[in-house]
């Protein structure tokens, strides 16, 4: 059965894979979101302390079961905890696979439209971006062509299988990603006035740090690395037995960390430049951004119109590396579960990512009153698989890894291809055991209840 699930071909298709599963919007639209919400530089030294302390033994945890199980996330309970409950892990992984690529492929097609504006010259000029934005969103057809534009590349990509689907278009799509960033990061550094931005995010000022911005900070963390809904787990059920496990999951937070950081370094500067405020909140990207992309660069249109062209072509990829790992997640389970073709399966769920996709388009214009507990159809899949299923999932992975999985069979996974010290392993089975569940239970009781938890 391994040899007929595929498998990835080399450590760099692993890294890179795995990090492009990690890499998305959540770095380049919501990392920056966060620091500007939340003080700058100080946000991000606590951020790098949780992505250490919190999201990486949550990535090992999920490396461990993927490995060690050989399959798919449902498949790989009921086999390491036949006849137990645990099996309902693996179930919320795959909704929440399902519903997280429906909504986020919403959001990745208005970076396809955004593409296509600024390729146009379209965000070049004295417009009001926020009616365009608005006007845009609330079409009935116009973003649905894009969602379905993209559900269809994701799909087309994990058809084609592990090796020459999944890895190849990674080595393809995540060197480009970091050119693209390197390239906007010394356009943005080097205009003028962008030293403010540069302070802003390299001089840490603690006096801004509250107990809200440390739980942002934690969430960011474990958001960021699309730890907890099986993702890597599928991906680690691809692994050769000589993947070294630690340090992957280690290269894969310093891409992600990296990517979500030099975001940093192209929206920062850039927003000072143009002398505008640094928490714009989530119409960051498609509303102000476009202000201040006119504003910096005002006295160089064409180089303003690069910009932009390579910034909304960055979240497109950004968006793209996210959506193959999720598509990958539903695709794998029904493919072994009710043994058919990996292209059947793969239209099965791009079909169900399409229809849910479309809902929650519509919950934007034609069917913004259509409400479920108060929320539309976005808001509602991204309430539900935010604030529930992956804050649990990751819950559930490091107690069944710590608590379930033979001590001996994990460390076999953690030293399989390496060595690591007992004093390592020890520590990494604490972060596992207590630390990373203890942590991510606070995010879920603080998203859920906020300010009243504090008090």
């Amino acid at each position: 059965m391994a040899e007929e699930r595929g498998h990835f071909g080399s450590k760099l298709g692993v890294i890179l894979a795995s990090a492009g599963s990690a890499v998305g919007l959540g770095n380049i639209w919501r990392f920056p979101t966060e620091v500007g919400k939340n003080g700058g530089a100080a946000f991000i030294l606590i951020y790098l302390l949780f992505v250490l302390l919190l999201a990486m033994p949550v990535m090992i945890g999920e490396f461990v079961i993927g490995r060690h199980s050989r399959a798919n996330t449902v498949s790989a309970y009921q086999k390491l905890a036949p006849r137990t409950p645990w099996v309902v892990a693996g179930l919320m992984g795959v909704l929440s696979g399902v519903l997280i690529l429906s909504f986020y492929s919403v959001v990745a097609g208005w970076t396809i439209d955004y593409s296509m504006l600024s390729l146009t010259g379209q965000l070049s000029g004295d417009y009001d971006f926020g009616a365009i934005f608005g006007s845009f969103v609330s079409h009935p057809t116009r973003p649905i062509i894009f969602l379905v534009l993209f559900l269809l590349v994701t799909h087309v990509i994990v058809a084609r299988g592990i090796e020459t689907g999944i890895e190849k278009f990674s080595k393809l799509m995540m060197p480009m990603l970091l050119m693209i960033i390197v390239l906007l990061v010394v356009l943005s550094v080097t205009m003028p006035g962008a030293s403010e931005g540069l302070s802003f995010l390299l001089q840490p000022d603690f006096s801004k740090v509250t107990a809200p911005v440390v739980f942002s900070a934690m969430g960011q963390a474990f958001f960021s690395l699309s730890v907890g809904i099986g993702c890597l787990v599928t991906y680690a059920s691809y692994f050769n037995q000589d993947t070294k496990l630690v340090s992957s999951a280690f290269n894969v937070c310093i891409i992600d960390t990296m990517v979500a950081i030099l975001a940093g370094f192209i929206v920062f500067p850039t927003v000072f430049s143009a002398g505008m405020r640094p928490d714009a909140g989530p119409g960051l990207v498609f509303v102000t951004l476009p202000y201040v992309f006119n504003e910096a660069f005002s006295a160089m249109p064409l180089l303003g119109d690069l910009f932009s062209i390579l910034f909304y072509v960055l979240l497109l990829l950004a968006a793209l590396t996210s959506s193959i790992s999720m598509h990958e997640i539903t695709t794998a389970y029904i493919k072994e579960h009710f043994k058919m073709s990996r292209e059947r399966a793969a239209q099965i769920v791009t079909g169900i990512c399409v229809v849910l996709g479309i809902f929650c388009s519509l919950s934007f214009g034609p069917w913004a009153e259509v409400k479920i507990f108060g929320m539309g159809f976005f808001d509602l899949f991204d309430f539900v698989t935010a604030k529930f299923f992956m804050p649990l999932g990751g819950i559930l992975i490091c107690l069944f890894v710590g608590w379930v999985m033979k001590k001996d069979v994990v460390r076999e996974e953690l030293t399989a291809g390496t060595t690591i010290s007992p004093a390592l392993f020890h520590f990494l089975l604490f972060l596992i055991r207590v630390a990373a569940p203890v942590f991510i239970a606070m995010v879920f009781l603080y998203e859920l209840f906020g300010e009243k938890l504090l008090g």
